[in-house]
Parts: C-alpha cells; structure tokens; sequence
C-alpha cells in the first residue's frame, strides 16, 4: 500500500513553520474506515420458503475459545485453487435508502489433511440459504467422490469466519467446490467493497471501488482471506449501461444480459495469476480514460471525466511506462500482466493500493494540473507511482506469508520508489529526498522506549486491528532506512543480484523475510564482497530488535561506541533484546573532507586509530546518512564541525549539513549534548542557499514552537529566527522579481516555500503583506495568479490574518474547485486564529457531506496543529471518541495519527493527567490501531515536560544573547 502518510510538501513547510509538529511525524494523510449503517451479526441456518431467502439473525458473541471457528488463523487444512466471483453492486439505492451489492461465488479447494470442518472468512455478508436451510453449499469435484452433507452452518462474527459443520471428513487430496450466494451493503466505509461518490455537472456520481488490504476481501465475498492462501480468480461484473467494470484481470468481453427483470451489462475478465485475495479490486463507475502501450503491457490512467478532459492524467501516463520499465530491468523480471490500470478515486483509504493490474490512487496521489499543483504534488504522483509499480515484483509476485512481515513488503517498496521516480525525473536529485522523509521522520519514532522492532513474532499479530497497527512509519520509513543501508554496504549491484534471485525463486508464490537474506547472502558469496558477518547476522541486529544506535567517536583517542538511541534518557525500557540493543554498524566516514574506507563497529566499543584527529582535522561520520542511526562527537570535533559551517560551509556535504542540525537537536533532547550546542548549528543559515539544512533546521526548531509557542520563549525565539532567514527570503525575492516568478530547481522551489513560510510565520511585514495582498485579489478579481507551489503558505497566512470573510471564501472554493486545490484549501482553513471558526470546522470534520471520510482526520490534526486549535481538537475527540471509533471503525490505521498529532504539544502535568484520564475513560470503547500510539504519546509528553523544565531559561537566554550580538534586539 502507498504511503498514506503522505503530506504535501508545501503544507508540510507551512505547517512545519506555524508549529505543525504532528505533521513531522504524521503516517498519513489520514483516513478511516466506516461500520456499515446495517449491522449484519451472525447468521444462522432457520426457517425459510422457496425461493430461498437472504436473512441474518442476531445472536450473542461467545467467549473465546478452543475451537477452531474462535481463533484468528486459518487452519492449514484446505488450500484454495480457484474461484469463479460474480458481483453486482448497486449505483443506485434501493427502496429503503440503502446502497447494497449481491453476488455468488464458487471456490475450488484441496483437502490437505482430513478435516469436518471448513472455515472460510466472512464479514457484513449475509446468505440467501439454500433448500436444505444451509448458507453453503459443497460439491466434490470428480465423479469418484461424494462431498459430505452440511450439518451445521453459521456466521462467527468476531473472528470473522462462515463455520460449516460437516457429516463426514473430507478426503486429503481431494478436490470440493464451495458454493455460496450472498449479499452486503455498499456502505462508504473505504473498506471491502465500498462506495465513493462525487459531483459531475450538479450530478451525483457514485462509485463501487475495493480496499482490500489487509484483511477485507472477507467483506467482498466468502474467501480464505490471508496472503498465503493464494489461487487464481475467474471475474464477472454485473453493472448498468453507460458505466465502465474493471477489474485486475484484461476484459474478455462484455454483453447484455438480464437479471432480475433489469437490463444491465455484464464484463467478463481473464484469470488473475496466483495471488493474494488481498490484491484483488473491482470497479464499477462512469469514468474515461487514457491509454498507450509500453512493449506488450496496456496502460491505462481513470479518472472522472472532467478530469481526463482536463489532461489531469497525462503526467501520470507518461510517467509509469518508463517506470515499469525500469523495474522489469531492476528486477530482471519481465512485467507478468497485460495490462497496468491505474484509477484515481474520490474517496479511498490510503495514498494508494497497489492491486495486481488495477492500482488505485487518491485523486491527488495520480492526477496533476499545471494549473493545481505544486512541484511537491507533482514529486508526490511520481514517487507513489514507482512504489506501487514497485509492488508488482515484490509484494505481488512475491507475496509475505504473513503480516508480521509487512515491513519487508512496504519498506522495500519505500525504498525504491526514490529510485524509480529519480529514473523518471534525474534531475529532481529526489533520492537525496529520503534522508528527510523517512530517515529522519521514523527516527522520532523508534527513539521511544514504546517503539517497536520491524519484524514481529507471528503469533503476536493475529486480529485485524492488530494488523492495520502494523502500517506505521517503522515499517515504511524505518524498513526502507535499513534496506537503503543494506544496499549501501553490499553494493546496489551485489543487491540486485540477491534480489533477482530470491525473485525468481518465489515468484507466484510466499516467502519471508529470511528467505531474501539467504539470497542475499548467496549473491555475496558468489561476488566475495567482504562483510564482517553473515547478512542474516548483522541485519537481524537492526530488524529483530527496536529502535538504532547513537555512535560516539573521540576523535582524540580514535575511540568509538555505540548506545542505544532513547529521547527520553530516563525512560523505561521494558521491551527485551535478543542482541542486549547492540548493532553491527557500517561507518562511511571522512576526515576533513577526505573519504575513508567503511568501517565496521562490532561490539559496544572499539578504537579506530585513523578516526583520531590533529588540531586543523576534523571527522563526519554516516555520510549522507547511508547508515540508520546518529553520530556524537567529542567537544572538540563538534566545534570544529561548527566552525566548519560558519566559515565554508559546503566544505560538508549538503545531506551532512542537514545531518548535523538533526543530529544535533535530537542529542540534545537526549541530553547527550548541550542544547546550545544543537542551537548553534542554526547560526550559520543565513548563508544557506540549499534546501536540506533548512528544512532538517526548521523540522527541529518545530519542536521549539511546540514546547515554547505558549511562553515567553516564542518572541525571542521568532526575533532570532527573522536574523536567520531574511538574507534567504530577500534572495528568492530577488530571484523571482518581486514573487511573480519561480526557481527553476526543484529542491529550489522548495527552499522558496521555506522561505516564504518562515517569513511569514515570525511576522515579517513584507511577507504577511504579500500573502493578504495576492489573497485580496483573488477574492475581488476571482482569478487566481499565486503560484501552485505557494498556495497552501499564502492561504494559510492570509486565513489566519484575515476573518470569516477570507475562511467562507475558502470554503465556498473548497467546496467547487478539483481535488488538488481542495487539499490546500482543506489545510490553509485550519490556519484561522478565531477559534469560533475551528470549532465549526471541527463539527464538519464529522460531516461526509462537508469533509470526506477519507480527510476527516487529518483535517482535526491540522486543527490541532494549530496552537489556537490545538485545545478544540483535544476537547472534540474526548467528547466524541466513542462516536468516531464506532462511525469510524477500530482497525482504520488513522487513530494512531489521530492521537500522536492531537497531543504533539503536550508538555505539562495536566496534559497528562488528560492524556491519562482519556486513556481510563474509553478503555472499554477501546483504541483500535492507536492503541500504541497512546502509549507513545504518554510517554513522549512526560519526556517533553523533563526537557522543557531543563532547558526553558537556557534556550530564552541563548536567544536573547544572540540578538544582542546581532544589534536586533
């Protein structure tokens, strides 16, 4: 699945600058899954006349137990072959107001051991029962076999299953078919088979779309719903005239039949490969689309109509066929599919879904307009792009045996995704990219005493909830991290070497973690690359236990160590290591500018004589922070480091520069380091011309925002930070004539945004008058002439210097305007300092019709990212959580962001009182997939109130003697 904790760039930038410091550590974009409005419990076999009849009875759920039907996993028993799946969903409601699809579905199977039992995943599905009372019905498939009778047969509703009690066993190798005709709602809860609907032409459009990851194909059709269970799908779809079905397998045909009494159409499509049910979609809406061919392979880009009129969907086509393309290389495989649809849906769950030959996207994660979009928008649809293309070889071809593995799937495609999207935009320098987005991000993360280790024990992650938990930035971010540092130390050639093999060993098949380090460890055998450990033995370091190391090296002695990274020193950690939180850490390294073979640290410490240093010498460790884990200095090697940037600060590499200041700040939080140390990092920036170091500088000094922007720190803090990036707003000002142009550069334009949004942010005149003046008149001409890429900065300030007029006017073009301009808009209205206006904007988070489902929490953490909006958005979702987790529902991967972004300012004894008290309070509605992430924000704000009672007089004294240097006080 994509990254839906995506965040445009330029609202991260904004929101960086206005004290957003949840989106420093967002997951996603957030969205949520949604319990239907008909509750289908658990169904029974009962009375019925013919025909037979659709009925679902309540009954209690039972304690859990020893019985098969009350664990999670399946039995390995039955393994399925095929299923034959005809689908119909209903654009339209029926007389009770309720949108619903119906179908009917065959699975072959194979008896693998005797059982009398069959389990197959079920949920929200209720069966027309057949003429023996039954909601099932078995066949044996051969003349030579009679299948057993069903005795029993009912609906276990919290594990998810149809039970079917049998007469007699099944015979091992024997081969059944499983019948079933069933029905469900077409709720618009983004999971299963859902509905998406929009506005075309003062029309309701509507929708029927899949998410099935992970565990929601059960919510489509009776199936053995885990990734292991993989078979070959035979795909009809049932759909009005005038609509288009799609779905992973290339169109058959489609033709006119009649069901019940309606003239509809029905689309045939070819059989799947073997794959995961978790893959599957299907598609019925009224869209058009685009299309050309790369070799042999069709690609297609859906979208609405008004957007494909629109050549909103040209980027995207003329990105992805020299994408696949260089994966088929990449991988040396051979792209297994005729086709490569790629959808942009109104409402969906995530950034994007990378079903095999049918990937679906948010609009704003696939459709691109000159007119709309910023050049981070534009890197965002090329990124998401290549990691799911990136999918269909690893994931797809190769499937995970199970969950606990989800980190490989994900963070290997997080990985590559810069790779494939540097092939299609070389000059964007996009991979230098990653070192912010992910490196740097999931490090806030895994330095928690609450983190967690990237693999899991199988048997610890059984529930759906408990696997949606699994989609977090350690298993993006921190996966990718660690892979990218792998690639690193073997050498990307040595590999790809052991990933093509492990490839093809796999293909249409399952394989786990292990598995590739076996291949990996053949290829450097094979190549005789030198590594101080086998690949299983130095990657199990990094992957079997939580969290990274903080290297240490006194350059006076040459001495080195290492320790386990915690930002809260005096936090407990309860969470046991097999390796007693050491690594086996690979150093590239330099001495005054000079590069040094890689160095392996082993043990807890070591000496490494060439690390030692003269007075003029000075040592970088982790360069372009290949390695996942922070580097410390002695005093002396930091001073000169500093000097370093103060008198010729590209001297050190620019990814190094912004290693320095994250580095710097996060020792600092861990009292490692001084925080005037970490301080003085940012005394060099007004001669900084590059992206990076500015960026890693404001990430950092967000946290000062959020622990300080309550306090007298802030003005001086806003005063020193306007001495530091004036020289850089008047440079682009300069460069751009007077803002009525852009930087050619990519990473410039970036720099641009930060410039403008910081300038802004501390109260420069210039540039508060900019934003309100480019914002009047686009209210009084309504021609909008800001440039895409300084939208979301202009709005947001001239939002929050303005009244209702400019929020309503907002609104009003919220509401008429594409999905990519609505994102902007959604963001800069959370920017409003009048608290009135939050609060409304809070009720209409809960409003589908208002905010969709999709953005209902990422909208209340921008709130909150708000220092006016941050005590709203507290005191919303405590009022309302019981309201938000049923409506919802608990295994949307969303409440983590939920809560880590409502509560990244807390910092007092009360906050976590509340924090504590909102914990007791809803423990029996429960947390879903923030159930973690309330622990890890308890125990973050017990750590920033430590920091903020050690350094609060320091840091206000620093800034203030600062100023005094400048003459701007």
């Amino acid at each position: 699945m994509g990254k839906g904790f995506f965040i445009n760039k330029a609202v991260a930038v904004v929101g960086i600058i206005i004290g957003v410091g949840a989106l420093a550590t967002i997951i996603a974009l957030s969205v949520v899954y949604a319990q239907e409005k008909a509750k289908n419990n658990e169904q029974t076999e009962g009375t019925t006349t013919k025909p037979p009849t659709t009925t679902s009875t309540t009954t209690s759920v039972t304690p859990p137990s020893n019985n098969p039907w009350d664990k999670y996993r399946l039995p390995t028993n039955l393994m399925p072959e095929t299923y034959n799946v005809t689908l119909w969903p209903r654009l339209q409601p029926d007389d009770t107001g309720l949108y619903i699809f119906t179908g009917y579905s065959t699975v072959e199977f194979t008896c693998v051991e005797e059982t009398n039992l069959i389990l197959i995943h079920s949920n929200k599905l209720s069966y027309t029962q057949t003429d023996n009372k039954k909601l099932a019905e078995l066949t044996a498939v051969g003349d030579n076999v009679k299948a057993p009778s069903i005795t029993k047969s009912w609906l276990q509703n919290e594990t998810q299953y149809l039970v079917l009690e049998l007469d007699a066993k099944l015979i091992k190798n024997e081969k059944y078919q499983l019948h079933t005709d069933f029905r469900g709602e077409l709720a618009d809860d983004l999971a299963g088979l859902y509905r998406s609907e929009y506005m075309e032409d003062g029309v309701k459009k509507v929708v029927a779309t899949t998410q099935m990851q992970p565990t929601d194909a059960r919510k489509a059709f009776p199936c053995f719903d885990e990734p292991a269970m993989k078979a070959e799908f035979f795909i009809k779809l049932i759909h009005d005239h005038g609509t288009v079905a799609l779905s992973n397998g290339k169109e058959i045909e489609t033709k006119n039949v009649t069901y019940e009494g309606k003239d509809v159409q029905e689309t045939e499509f070819e059989k799947t490969e073997k794959m995961s049910t978790y893959l599957l979609a299907f598609i019925v809406c009224d869209y058009d689309h685009i299309d050309n061919m790369t070799d042999n392979v069709e690609i297609r880009i859906f979208a609405r109509k008004s957007a494909i009129a629109a050549g909103q969907g040209a980027y995207a086509l003329e990105k992805t066929g020299p994408i696949l393309k260089f994966f088929e290389e990449y991988y040396d495989s051979t792209y297994p599919l005729p086709k490569s649809d790629q959808i942009a849906l109104p409402d969906f769950n995530a950034g994007a879904m990378e079903n095999w030959g049918l990937i679906t996207y948010r609009e704003t994660a696939l459709l691109y307009d000159e007119e709309f979009s910023s050049n981070s928008n534009k890197e965002r649809i090329a990124t998401i792009i290549a990691h799911e293309l990136a999918h269909m070889w690893f994931g797809n071809l190769v499937t995970l045996r199970w969950w606990n593995d989800l980190w490989l799937n994900e963070g290997f495609a997080s990985y590559v995704e810069y790779l494939g999207a540097d092939h299609a935009e070389p000059e964007w320098n996009v991979t230098d990219l990653m070192v912010l987005n992910d490196v740097h991000r999931v490090f806030a993360i895994d330095a928690l005493a609450s983190s967690h280790p990237l693999s899991s024990k199988e048997e610890d992650i059984q529930k759906p909830a408990q696997i949606s938990e699994l989609f977090d930035a350690i298993s993006y971010s921190k996966g990718a991290s660690v892979l990218r540092m792998l690639s690193d130390f073997l050498t990307e050639p040595v590999f790809q070497k052991g990933l093509q093999s492990y490839l093809k060993t796999f293909e249409f098949g399952n394989a786990n973690y292990t598995d590739l380090w076996d291949h990996l460890q053949m290829a450097v055998d094979e190549t005789s690359t030198e590594i101080p450990d086998t690949v299983h033995n130095i990657m199990n370091t990094w992957v079997l236990q939580m969290g990274f190391p903080v290297v240490t090296i006194t350059t006076t002695t040459g001495a080195v160590s290492q320790k386990h990274f915690l930002l809260d020193p005096h936090s407990d950690v309860t969470t046991q290591s097999p390796f007693n939180y050491q690594w086996i850490v690979p150093i590239q390294w330099m001495k005054t500018g000079k590069h040094h073979p890689l160095t392996w640290l082993k043990n807890e410490s070591d000496i490494f004589a060439d690390m030692k240093t003269n007075d003029n010498e000075w040592v970088l460790a982790n360069l372009d922070v290949k390695g996942y884990y922070r580097v410390n200095y002695d005093t002396g090697n930091w001073d000169k480091l500093l000097k370093a940037l103060e008198t010729n600060h590209e001297v050190i590499p620019v990814i190094n520069r912004a290693q320095l200041i994250d580095d710097s700040f996060n020792l600092a939080r861990a009292e490692i380091i001084d925080t005037v140390m970490a301080l003085r990092t940012t005394t060099y920036l007004n001669n900084e011309r590059d992206y990076m170091p500015w960026q890693s500088a404001l990430n950092n000094l967000d946290y000062f925002f959020l622990m300080f922007d309550r306090s007298e720190v802030l003005g001086p803090m806003q005063d020193y930070l306007e001495t530091k990036v004036t020289d850089l707003f008047n440079y682009y000002k300069e460069m751009t004539v007077n803002w009525t142009s852009i930087t050619t550069g990519h990473m410039d334009q970036y720099n641009q945004v930060v410039a403008v949004s910081l300038a802004c942010r501390i109260g420069q005149k210039d540039c508060l008058d900019l934003a309100k003046e480019q914002y009047a008149q686009w209210m009084e001409s309504g021609d909008n002439k800001i440039h895409p890429n300084l939208r979301s900065t202009i709005y947001c300030h001239a939002i929050a210097e303005g009244d209702a007029n400019e929020w309503d006017f907002a609104w009003e073009q919220f509401n008429q305007t594409n999905a990519i301009e609505a994102d902007k808009l959604r963001y800069a209205m959370s920017c409003s300092k009048q608290p009135w206006l939050l609060n409304r904007y809070l009720e209409y988070t809960l409003q589908s019709d208002k905010i969709r489902k999709q953005d209902a929490t990422s909208t209340i953490v921008y709130i909150a990212s708000n220092v006016i909006g941050q005590s709203l958005a507290w005191d919303f979702i405590r009022a309302r959580w019981a309201h938000i987790f049923n409506e919802y529902g608990g295994g949307s991967f969303s409440f983590s962001n939920l809560i880590n972004g409502v509560t990244e300012r807390f910092s007092t004894d009360f906050e976590l009182q509340q924090l504590n008290q909102f914990k007791a309070d809803h423990s029996d509605v429960g947390f879903g997939s923030g159930t973690l992430a309330l622990d890890q924000s308890i125990e973050r704000t017990m750590a920033n109130k430590n920091w903020i009672d050690n350094n609060k007089d320091i840091v206000l004294k620093w800034f203030q003697d600062e100023l005094k240097k400048s003459g701007a006080e």
